[in-house]
């Protein structure tokens, strides 16, 4: 495009010299590109080592150790210079030709390094600690809030329309101090009070700063009764993520039968016994906060995906908005989802209806023997006989689980379909009935219980971030828009500079 389009690009005969507005721009723009290059160039790595291997070349490029330092020690001071160089280049092109251009910059300046101090000094009186590259980032990003705000005044009293680059550089400016105070102040509201070591395979920073989840257990975590309460799928056609306790995974990885009716509302998407398909690349795990001061309730659905080929595991964190702060829950670590169970050997019950059995710390009620009218992953037959139990499991805090393994014959063949309770670590088979002394066994087995490690951190005025973003995009839509009502009013060429009129605002 820059070939095909190089003769109709704006050239001007007059040497650029350290006043000229353009110069300003471009160092902007030359900064900004930079520093895209430098987080493309790490994070394409894994594409990289895919493309030499589909070539025949060996490459074993890995991902810097510590990935935070590696962006920060550049985007850290791209952002510096974003910020000083949006608000000089729009002080440049918007001054008042009667005003040197010290006079210019010496206002926003003397108010960017007030304001600077002041928020040292309250930083420091409320505990918090201040290093002097986050203290250049705070004055590069008020410096750009003082002159996009001075020059948008500026435009109002000479009675002209909203400047869109002004606008836009201010959404920048914001977005560097929401920037800074989000990710440089985060507050870890997932601290390890239990005093016992969560992983040896983790440091000891984060084993401080994650905690244990035991499924369907709360635990306490800075005011919050947290409770971790299964695992979830996207399903396409369904809104809401789907509890994989009611889908049978099947040989096809991308389908699943579903072993109850999968309802939201009053509207059933899918019947027992329906093929649907399911996204199985990531599985959200629904975490249920209830703050305990307020009795404010939210759920957040992290998202983790295991794969050995990007590092491991991979997690997206999920967000709760405040008008102050959010809150990130990521996923630290969880057991392997596509590694089999390893269940212990299985026990033999032998039971009557009506009888009970115990289970550790549960009991379950045998309650009947049915006809089953649907197995799940298996199309019945005529002639097939399916049977299942009716079995009520009681768990931690009176929480209750139906069971209904069931028991298949076909052409003298017996098949089994176990009932896996995954909130208990449980699996039972009915494995064998004996209609003459009316009793059936039930095979038990047990596996350790679903469990998730989670980080969570509360990130203060992360709000800023989020306005600057939309006021910067309000800024360009504005500037698009006035660049097209420049183009439809013919304007003579200055001499001097064919091509290369610089835009002028329209009178209000």
């Amino acid at each position: 495009m820059l070939a095909a389009r190089w003769k109709s690009i704006p050239v001007s005969e007059k040497e650029l010299t350290a006043y000229s507005p353009e110069l300003w721009v471009f160092l902007g723009a030359t900064v900004l590109c930079l520093a895209a290059f430098q987080v493309v160039a790490t994070t394409s790595i894994p594409v990289y080592n895919a493309f030499l291997g589909f070539i025949g070349i060996k490459s074993n490029l890995a991902l810097p150790a510590d990935q935070i330092q590696h962006y920060t020690r550049i985007q850290l001071w791209a952002g510096v210079l974003i910020g000083l160089l949006s608000g000089v280049a729009q002080v440049l092109w918007w001054r008042n030709t009667k005003e040197s251009v010290i006079n210019a910059l010496a206002t926003p300046t003397m108010l960017a390094l007030l304001t600077t101090a002041l928020v040292v000094l309250l930083t420091r009186y409320f505990g918090h600690t201040m290093s002097a590259p986050y203290v250049v980032l705070l004055l590069a990003g008020l410096f750009g809030i003082m002159t996009n705000a001075g020059t948008l005044f500026g435009l109002w009293r000479r009675g002209v329309t909203l400047s869109g680059g002004a606008v836009a550089h201010l959404g920048i400016a914001l977005m560097l101090l929401g920037i800074l105070a989000s990710a440089g102040y985060s507050n870890v509201i997932s601290r390890n009070m239990s005093g016992k070591l969560i992983s040896r395979e983790m440091n000891d920073q984060d084993n401080e700063n994650n905690v244990l989840l035991w499924r369907n257990e709360t635990g306490l975590m800075n005011g919050y009764d947290v409770t971790y309460t299964g695992q979830y799928l996207d399903v396409p056609g369904v809104p809401d993520y789907v509890n994989t306790q009611l889908l049978y995974r099947t040989d096809d990885e991308y389908k699943a039968v579903a072993r109850g009716e999968i309802k939201q509302g009053d509207k059933t998407f899918y019947h027992t016994g329906d093929t649907l398909t399911i996204r199985p690349e990531n599985t959200y795990y629904r975490v249920d906060y209830n703050d305990k001061k307020t009795g404010q309730k939210f759920t957040l659905y992290p998202r983790a995906q295991v794969n050995e080929e990007m590092g491991g595991l991979l997690a997206s964190p999920a967000l709760q908005r405040f008008w102050d702060h959010d809150i990130y829950s990521h996923i630290s670590s969880v057991p392997d989802p596509r590694k089999e169970i390893p269940w212990s050997p299985a026990i033999p019950h032998e039971l009557s209806v009506g009888d009970t059995l115990f289970l550790n710390d549960y009991f379950a009620v045998f309650r009947a023997i049915e006809q089953a009218h649907e197995v799940p992953g298996i199309k019945l037959q005529t002639g097939d006989i399916a049977l299942q139990a009716d079995m009520i499991i009681t768990g931690e805090k009176g929480r209750q689980y139906h069971a209904h393994p069931i028991f298949l014959l076909r052409d003298r063949q017996v098949g089994r379909v176990p009932e896996i309770i995954e909130d208990l670590g449980l699996r039972l088979t009915l494995d064998q009935i004996d209609p003459v002394k009316g009793k059936f066994t039930f095979a038990i087995s047990t596996t350790g219980k679903d469990y998730i490690i989670l980080k969570a951190t509360e990130k203060p005025f992360i709000n800023l971030l989020w306005g600057g973003t939309l006021l910067m995009g309000f800024g360009l839509v504005l500037s698009m828009r006035q660049r097209r009502s420049a183009r439809a009013v013919p304007a003579a060429e200055p001499a001097g500079r064919p091509g290369a009129a610089r835009p002028q605002v329209l009178a209000s």
